[in-house]
């Protein structure tokens, strides 16, 4: 079994300043996004591409005598494109399966070797997808991309009619609330109570050097990416990655996460309300739990329901997150450190936004440039959340 690498002894004294401190993984990921842009515009795939890479793939994985029946794009997808597909065999059975494939350039750079090493890690402790073909290095689909099962599930109400994008704005009612609350909570526990120190994730590293090595790793990740994506330089985000370096937390409770926890990326029966997958680990790394906490909380993904009580997640409020994850973990949470996270999550987000999403649609490098675009104008928001955090700090 390879298990998650660990970093070599230091060999200079671990510094907030030290902008390439990063996790190996992460640099590696956007040295190639550089690489590609030197190839120009993005076109999306056409249904009868998708079909030959993906005859390709399941040929490579020694599957013969199949076919492959009711390809379909699937709605959404602002960082990977995906398809829907059935591969049909001989003797008529056949299973429906989920290509997701990486455009040029992603909203968000990330590693589908990393997402099927989770899935088969936790396989059996939090509801998930299977991985069923794997091309993390895009050798044989072009671009990188993993093919899973088709969960069964809605990721909202049946009688929710909004149309919020990536699952923003769902509404819940209080029934709806008292059914998922509890599982959103527990399986977010499950996550963080995983030994990934005997897990087989070797395209993961473990921040091990400092105990303010996790932070510092998050806070080089996302400014390394505004620097190399952003479009405007805005003063605020200068501010910011100050603000955070000034302000590591450190840790020695190094957990798993899954980095975009949160309403939309689970999805749920329609008639029992159990959960049946927990969806989008692409950001999914070891680090503080707070980090996790601190993006669920975060107001793009509040809502404030009929009776004027705003709801992370639209599920409970932050109170009562907080009081129900500690009660399921043991945990306690650090206000402090909390805050640093909801800074960084603000901070993440605009970056996100105003810095990847942005450039990515003006070079044409996404499928998606027109939602990317519409996109950027949201990016203000998070400007005005860090605004308030950092003020509310002081």
């Amino acid at each position: 079994m390879v298990k998650v690498t660990t970093q070599p002894s230091p060999t200079l004294e671990f510094s907030p300043s030290n902008t390439d401190d990063l996790e190996p993984r992460i640099a590696e990921l956007h040295d190639l996004k550089l690489r590609r842009r030197s190839l120009g515009s993005y076109q999306p795939l056409s249904e009868p591409a998708v079909r030959e890479k993906l005859q390709h793939l399941i040929e490579n994985s020694g599957i013969e005598g199949f076919s492959i029946g009711s390809l379909r794009r699937m709605a959404g997808g602002a960082s990977k494109e995906q398809f829907s597909f059935e591969i049909v065999r001989e003797n008529e059975t056949s299973e429906k399966l989920v290509l997701r494939i990486d455009p040029l350039e992603s909203i968000v750079e990330t590693c589908r070797f990393r997402e099927a090493e989770v899935f088969s890690a936790l396989h059996g402790r939090v509801p998930l997808p299977v991985t069923r073909f794997l091309d993390g290095d895009g050798s044989v689909l072009g671009q990188p991309g993993i093919v899973t099962n088709f969960v069964d599930g809605v990721a909202k109400p049946p009688t929710d009619t909004a149309r919020g994008v990536s699952g923003l704005g769902t509404d819940f009612s209080p029934e709806w609330r008292d059914r998922l609350s509890p599982q959103f909570v527990n399986n977010l526990a499950h996550i963080h109570a995983f030994d990934w120190r005997t897990a087989d994730l070797p395209h993961f590293q473990a921040p091990n050097r400092s105990p303010f090595q996790a932070a510092l790793w998050q806070v080089n990740w996302w400014s390394r990416v505004w620097k190399e994506d952003r479009i405007d330089d805005f003063p605020l985000m200068a501010l910011a990655e100050r603000w955070l370096r000034a302000r590591l937390p450190g840790t020695d409770d190094l957990v798993l996460l899954h980095g975009d926890y949160r309403t939309g990326n689970f999805l749920f029966d329609p008639s029992s309300g159990e959960f049946t997958a927990i969806l989008d680990w692409e950001l999914a790394h070891i680090g503080d739990f707070h980090e996790d906490l601190a993006w669920i909380l975060h107001r793009l993904f509040s809502a404030v329901g009929a009776d004027g009580t705003t709801r992370v997640c639209n599920l409970m409020t932050r109170e009562e997150l907080i009081e129900q994850y500690c009660a399921a973990t043991g945990r306690v949470v650090d206000a402090p450190t909390l805050r640093f996270y909801e800074v960084l999550s603000a901070y993440k987000l605009a970056v996100i936004n105003l810095g990847t999403g942005y450039s990515s649609a003006l070079r044409g490098t996404n499928h998606q440039d027109v939602l990317l675009a519409w996109l950027t104008q949201v990016g203000h928001t998070f400007l005005a959340e860090i605004a308030r955090l950092i003020e509310e700090d002081h």
